[in-house]
């Protein structure tokens, strides 16, 4: 079995399709959390990542940018870049 996250150029990705689907939304969260400003996380995965996208624009509006890198229709990529460093909760507290 291949690494589920691995790093590039210190550019994290997470290849979902090593992953069990009950693993996956908890380690890209985690690590999209731990993103500083200005910094990305790379997704690789067999089918459209569009809830987790959806998840990510209702959960955190505004905290990250998204950019498809390759779109099927046997592979997806993805870079999610963090945009600001306000909080991450749902507080609203930017």
């Amino acid at each position: 079995m291949t690494e589920a996250i691995a790093t590039q150029d210190e550019v994290p990705h997470i290849d979902v399709r090593t992953l069990t689907p009950a693993q996956r939304h908890p380690m890209i969260f985690g690590t999209l959390h731990s993103l500083t400003p200005g910094n990305s996380l790379l997704i690789t995965s067999d089918h459209e990542p569009r809830p987790l996208q959806y998840q990510l624009e209702t959960g955190l509006p505004g905290k990250f940018s998204w950019e498809y890198l390759e779109q099927g229709p046997d592979v997806w990529r993805v870079e999610i870049t963090r945009l600001d460093a306000g909080c991450d909760c749902c507080c609203g507290s930017h």
